[in-house]
């Protein structure tokens, strides 16, 4: 894989800077109301543009790309047919890096402590997440086939992209970018959030295929299973803890996320449930504070 910085592959995007500047106004007003000021730098960005391998595909659910917390830094891929050159679907492509780079600014900027144990470095706390001594999260988890949460992982991740997703939708609408057909529909829908159970039905099932797992296909299948087990998990945990302040609730995870202060976030749960947050996440196995 060949990789350039994230300014450099928006200046091969015919549009790219005119889709990432209007989502990044968009992403710094949203974030600094829910107290996050500082922004993953753009060249702290690394996309991969180009592979050795034919039919590999590459956007935001191609494997194992995403932030890396010691390095401080994302390694993405560019949306498309990575064995050629370039794309032909560049304002998708662009507006595939925003929402990338969106949900890594938030992994950036949340709470995290680490700390030395048997030599090595350990994230202790990340948002509202926490590890024991023994390494155990705070949280257990979901059972295999759930259609809702009560693991922190999850929910952080939900919240993440439900925020990536709003402002990629935002952006796309103000730049006027329109429903493409075929395939690029499929990912236009899923960077803007806007996926429906027929769409998640329409894509292909997952199979346990290394070679698979870096084209077209286990692209749309890693879609389907990103949206199912995280997106669609958490959109039905802020249904039934939230209800009708379902939003509410999402603000309150997505700040506590940031300052790594579940007291807000305590309160209103204990308000409408009782002892709500120990009730909801902690897990059994759990022994730190």
């Amino acid at each position: 894989m060949t990789f350039s910085l994230l300014p450099w592959v928006l200046d091969r995007l015919p549009g790219g800077w005119e889709v990432f500047h209007v989502g990044f106004s968009v992403m710094a007003a949203r974030y600094e109301e829910l107290g996050l000021r500082q922004l993953l730098p753009i060249d702290r960005v690394w996309v991969g543009v180009r592979s050795s391998r034919t039919g590999c595909f590459g956007g935001f659910h191609h494997p194992d790309q995403g932030y890396r917390h010691l390095q401080m830094g994302a390694v993405v891929t560019r949306y498309g047919d990575l064995s050629r050159t370039a794309t032909e679907s560049s304002a998708l492509a662009a507006l595939d890096l925003l929402r990338a780079y969106a949900h890594d600014c938030l992994h950036y900027g949340s709470y995290r402590e680490y700390q030395m144990q048997g030599g090595k470095v350990v994230r202790t706390r990340y948002g509202i997440n926490r590890r024991d001594a023994a390494g155990r999260t705070y949280s257990a988890p979901d059972p295999h086939g759930a259609s809702s949460t009560r693991n922190l992982g999850i929910v952080m991740e939900g919240a993440t992209d439900r925020e990536a997703s709003s402002i990629a939708r935002l952006a796309a609408l103000r730049v006027g970018l329109a429903e493409p057909d075929g395939m690029d529909r499929f990912a236009f829908l899923d960077v803007t959030g806007q996926l429906t159970e027929d769409d998640l039905a329409r894509l292909p099932a997952e199979r346990e295929d290394p070679g698979r797992r870096v084209t077209m296909e286990g692209f749309l299948s890693a879609m389907g299973s990103y949206n199912r087990g995280v997106n669609g998990r958490y959109q039905t945990f802020l249904a039934e803890v939230g209800g009708r302040e379902a939003d509410e609730l999402h603000d309150l995870i997505a700040k506590a996320m940031i300052s790594g202060s579940v007291a807000s976030l305590s309160a209103w749960l204990d308000a409408r449930r009782g002892p709500g947050f120990d009730a909801l996440f902690r897990a059994s196995s759990y022994t730190g504070l």
